[in-house]
């Protein structure tokens, strides 16, 4: 078994409904599509149990209805784990991963500035990286955004 599929079989062993949703996309590399409500209980096991220590960014998509985010995380073996999560864009609340790595913070800034969501626990600062007179309620990378 490989070292990808001795993670990915750490994950199913503690979180059964995981089975099937997770997956090697290639040689180090790993995807798990996961639903938001669980999100936090499987990147919070896996930082401290499968030792997933850096952070490396969030990347946002604009899908219709939801918006979503893939956190993606290393280790220092040079596995990527890529978790994707998704929220209605209509309503789009994270919590703030600080807790565990203070350098999200301004990863977490961009997904606010650019795609409209709301991050929970994110503290008070400077918008990144748009003005601070950019216009209230726009978002630049949303799909359905029009310059005015």
């Amino acid at each position: 078994m490989s070292k990808e599929e001795d993670i990915i079989q750490e994950l199913i062993n503690k979180f059964g409904y995981l089975e099937g949703a997770v997956k090697v996309q290639r040689p180090r590399r790993i995807l798990l599509e996961i639903d938001y409500k669980n999100f936090r209980e499987v990147f919070a096991f896996a930082v401290k149990e499968l030792k997933f220590g850096h952070f490396c960014t969030i990347t946002g998509l604009d899908e219709q209805d939801n918006l979503s985010f893939i956190y993606h995380l290393a280790q220092d073996s040079g596995i990527l784990f890529n978790l994707k999560t998704s929220v209605s864009k209509a309503n789009p609340v994270l919590e703030t991963v600080i807790p565990f790595f203070p350098g999200a913070e301004i990863y977490e800034r961009e997904v606010v500035d650019l795609f409209g969501a709301k991050v929970v626990g994110l503290p008070a600062g400077n918008r990144y990286p748009l003005t601070d007179d950019w216009p209230a309620g726009q978002y630049p990378l949303r799909k359905d955004w029009k310059q005015h």
